[in-house]
């Protein structure tokens, strides 16, 4: 089934479109699908261990999560 052009539908109601996301120390713990996404149940909820590798990606839909700045006291 194609995706039909007669109604576009944005980035944030389509799952799991974004492939590179920056977090802070704000978004700790980190997990995917992030709060707030329209689409929040496109997965279920992983959790990733962003606080000393800097970079996760998402084993359920691929997304690469990248931790601008530090960890702070969140790990």
């Amino acid at each position: 089934m194609s995706e039909s052009t007669d109604h576009p539908v944005a980035d944030d109601d389509r799952p799991n479109t974004r492939e590179r996301v920056e977090v802070t120390a704000d978004d700790l713990p980190l997990h995917c699908p992030m709060p707030g996404k329209r689409l929040w149940d496109s997965h279920p909820r992983v959790f990733l261990p962003i606080a000393d590798s800097g970079e996760e990606t998402c084993p359920y839909c691929g997304t690469v999560f990248v931790l601008k700045g530090p960890a702070g006291a969140h790990h």
